[in-house]
């Protein structure tokens, strides 16, 4: 067995799965024992975030070590992406199969689980780019739009010919809607804020569409509609949904319908990703990924054994 100290990180390390697998185990090993130490038997939730929280610090350091050692050998940006996915994925399965071994999942939170997993994944791809002309951009503040939109229709209604308390009222009506559409801050940023050339495109990963999604439609559906309105830039709202379309329930059929979000399911939505992004992660996925063989036994089984890997369905 490799111990944890011997990990070479070079360009060729997308190709030593078993290798990258070993080191997080040995790592995840280690963490738990100090965890158990730190924790009594009956707190299996601070075990399990502690345990989390340990994979994950452990994948950032390896993170910020291949990143500097790709700059000093200047590798290409296919070469990073492609390495740093191999490290990501390998954090996942070992996150899982501790966590799991600590706090059993229920399907709920292992759903919730791989899809946090899944959208994080694939927003690498557009974190580090391999296209030269794309670039992520940091979304605009809520209020910063308001403000921009009262000047637009303040503007547009002083130069209409009312009288001075025609235009106030006016002003008062629109001030009345923006106080029912939102009575304090709204989040515009979602998973993934990638610009080529003038366009903005706005991204939400999704693995799946549930029964508990109203709330997160409406929401989707209000910071759609705002970045539409938003005139002196050219936004364009894209959803990837990893599900095929027809595994999910209505509320993507609403989102898709809406004529705000331009939706793409499964292998088209990958795709998308390949189109803007400049890297097929589709088939890095097929070429690297093999959850039934590189879970450990017991985590497949009892993952198996509770219909869990569905949920393991990437590609």
């Amino acid at each position: 067995m490799t111990s944890a100290s011997e990990l070479k990180l070079d360009k060729h390390l997308c190709r030593r799965k078993e290798e990258v697998l070993t080191y997080y185990r040995s790592r995840a090993e280690e963490s738990l024992s100090e965890i158990t130490q730190t924790f009594g038997s009956q707190q299996y939730q601070k075990r399990a975030t502690a345990v989390n929280e340990a994979v994950a610090n452990t994948r950032d350091r390896l993170f910020a070590t291949l990143r500097q050692v790709a700059s000093i050998q200047k590798w290409t940006k296919e070469e990073l992406l492609a390495n740093l996915l191999m490290l990501f994925y390998c954090s996942s399965i070992t996150m899982l199969e501790y966590r799991n071994g600590v706090w059993p999942y229920e399907y709920m939170t292992f759903s919730r689980r791989v899809g946090e997993l899944w959208q994080r994944f694939c927003a690498l791809c557009f974190e580090y780019s391999i296209r030269d002309d794309g670039r992520l951009f940091t979304p605009p503040l809520f209020r910063d739009v308001q403000k921009s939109l009262a000047r637009e229709i303040g503007d547009y209604i002083n130069n209409l010919p009312l009288t001075p308390e025609q235009k106030k009222d006016l002003m008062r009506y629109y001030d009345k809607v923006w106080s029912l559409v939102t009575s304090g801050e709204i989040n515009l940023e979602l998973d993934v804020h990638f610009q080529i050339a003038d366009i903005k495109y706005v991204i939400d990963l999704k693995s799946g569409f549930s029964s508990n999604e109203k709330g997160n439609t409406n929401r989707l559906l209000l910071v759609a509609s705002i970045y539409k309105n938003v005139e002196r830039e050219h936004y364009r709202c894209l959803m990837f949904v990893r599900q095929k379309e027809d595994e999910n329930n209505h509320y993507l059929q609403i989102l898709k319908n809406s004529g705000l979000w331009e939706v793409s399911c499964s292998h088209e939505g990958y795709d998308q990703m390949k189109l803007l992004s400049g890297f097929d992660v589709q088939s890095w996925m097929e070429g690297h990924m093999d959850w039934n063989n590189d879970l450990s036994a017991e985590s497949l089984e009892d993952f198996k054994s509770r219909n869990l890997l569905r949920y393991l369905k990437w590609s």
